[in-house]
């Protein structure tokens, strides 16, 4: 597996994908066709988890998404939480900025739904 790196733009996030166990989406992200966007993403989330590292940390620092990348972010989620079940470690680090409780309950409802633990970090 390589390393995945995207640069963000007015409409899609930063997206860091480490074969080393380090995953990173930043920024805002609203494509206007998020499967084309996310797709290459979550096949490569695909591949790792059939030969993940021990520990995997993922940092989601949104800042605001659209209905179509929810989608797409529970179901990165829902694919790495599969490494808890065959004995890996996952660290979700979830980061909202200050007052934006949008963000926060995003996180929050991914964490219930997907009975994930998810470490939330406020920012300035």
């Amino acid at each position: 597996m390589e390393i995945v790196t995207l640069e963000s733009t007015k409409k899609t996030p930063m997206v860091h994908l480490d074969p080393a166990g380090k995953l990173r989406i930043g920024g805002r992200s609203i494509p206007e066709d998020a499967s084309k966007f996310f797709d290459g993403i979550l096949n490569w989330i695909l591949d790792y988890v059939n030969s993940p590292q021990d520990t995997t940390t993922i940092d989601i620092e949104l800042e605001y998404f659209n209905s179509g990348s929810a989608k797409f972010v529970m179901q990165i989620l829902r694919e790495l939480s599969e490494l808890i079940h065959h004995g890996k470690e996952l660290k979700v680090n979830w980061y909202y900025e200050e007052g934006d409780d949008d963000i926060l309950e995003r996180g929050e409802y991914y964490a219930s739904i997907l009975d994930l633990e998810i470490n939330f970090i406020e920012t300035e």
